[in-house]
């Protein structure tokens, strides 16, 4: 019989969940409020108080069409990157599911990357993409122009699309790789006797088990993609050339301490925040439905 553990008094569990309340309410409830209460007031650059203004700064926004084509560049990233990064890590986790060579040696390595804070990675993608050093100046050098992150508005979003990809293979990578080993081998076994080729067991057996790993994976990737971009833009590209690059995020940074438009930084920050929420609701809306859950 499963014995459970209760506490005589009340308060002991209100203790130890003090620390992990205080926790979030400093670093996620706290610094929301604060900027929903900017957005809605006009900051003075240099400080001074503030105006209430109520909407107008979503007005604003709303109504540049530089802003806009933020939103474009941002779905336009998250959704390259996020399948570019879950189709890599998925085929590298059913080629070591199925124990080829050297797989023991790609557990290890292929989960580095993710531990590469984003500004480091992407200073190293700098040189390696660089136009005139490596690869891409051999490139170049025999067809001119046709690689220059620096000029061309689709070389530099192929570029961060390429760094940020690389980093999040090795993150899907290991829940891939542990979603395959959880299938009963004799699954695969079975099928294998029935006459099934690899690609068909994979389709009819092996993805349908693995679909909520999927799922899972699509949600973070996409929440991530519009969240932890900005050091890899910032390095790379730093929004250019023409605002190509210039996604949501690193907009944010850009309007609020540069341009010091702090309120206008902080109504951006929220209009990032629903549309991250409203694209998980979607998510959850329209494709879990089709996730099979053993």
């Amino acid at each position: 019989m499963e014995k459970r553990v209760t506490f005589g008094r009340w308060t002991i569990g209100i203790l130890f969940a003090v620390p992990q309340l205080l926790l979030i309410f400093t670093f996620f409830y706290w610094p929301a409020g604060q900027a929903v209460y900017w957005s809605l007031t006009l900051q003075q650059p240099w400080g001074g108080g503030n105006i209430w203004v109520g909407l107008d700064n979503f007005r604003s926004i709303l109504a540049n069409a530089d802003y806009w084509n933020s939103i474009t560049a941002s779905l336009i990233f998250a959704g390259i990157s996020t399948g570019l990064a879950m189709v890599i890590a998925l085929v590298l986790a059913a080629l070591t599911d199925r124990q080829l060579a050297g797989s023991w040696l790609y557990r290890v390595v292929l989960i580095w990357p993710y531990g590469i804070a984003a500004p480091a990675l992407a200073m190293a993608f700098r040189f390696i993409l660089a136009p005139e050093a490596g690869f891409m100046a051999f490139a170049n050098h025999f067809w001119p122009g046709v690689w220059d992150p620096g000029l061309d508005s689709a070389d530099a979003m192929a570029s961060i699309i390429i760094a940020f990809s690389w980093k999040y293979v090795g993150y899907n990578f290991i829940f891939f790789l542990a979603a395959f080993q959880a299938i009963p081998r004799s699954l695969i076994e079975a099928a294998a006797m029935d006459g099934s080729g690899v690609i068909r067991r994979f389709w009819d057996i092996q993805f349908p088990l693995i679909t909520p790993t999927i799922f899972f994976l699509l949600v973070i990737n996409i929440t991530e993609s519009f969240q932890d971009s900005f050091g890899i833009v910032d390095i790379m590209t730093a929004g250019g050339p023409a605002n190509a690059t210039n996604l949501m995020v690193y907009k944010i940074y850009s309007d609020g301490f540069k341009g010091l438009d702090y309120s206008g930084a902080a109504a951006q920050s929220i209009i990032l925040m629903l549309l991250i929420i409203a694209l998980t609701i979607v998510q959850f809306r329209f494709i879990e439905r089709r996730v099979h859950y053993r």
